[in-house]
């Protein structure tokens, strides 16, 4: 393996544990003084994250022609892996797949917030 390659590997896999210790440190915080845009931001960073390991899975399952030099497929790498963060990223921000909403509503119940539901039917009152 050429020394760019592995240098490549190695700043990939820094960045990935980077974007998951960050994404940990924000779960394990102490979320329940947190005001719905803080919770909400948390929810929706763990949606594009977890969006973007189901894309990377899927990424990996596509054969890879093996006929490009390392400099272009170190760069071909590189633009895929962002690609997929801005698609992640996109998708959580637009409402995805739902998974952010529906975290948001199940960590407002378990810190006994108000959910949205509950706020309009208060406010109906």
């Amino acid at each position: 393996m050429a020394v760019d390659a592995l240098a490549g590997a190695y700043a990939e896999a820094a960045n990935g544990s980077q974007v998951s210790r960050k994404l940990e440190g924000s779960l394990k915080s102490d979320l329940s003084k947190a005001t719905d845009e803080e919770l909400m931001n948390v929810c929706k960073e763990f949606e594009a994250y977890f969006t973007e390991q189901v894309f990377k899975s899927m990424q990996k399952m596509v054969p890879e022609s093996k006929d490009s030099s390392s400099a272009n497929q170190q760069m071909k790498d590189y633009y895929k892996e962002e690609l997929i963060k801005q698609y992640a990223a996109s998708s959580s921000e637009r409402g995805g797949l739902g998974i952010a909403q529906m975290l948001y509503e199940q960590m407002k119940r378990n810190y006994d917030m108000p959910t949205v539901e509950e706020t309009n039917v208060s406010e109906a009152e």
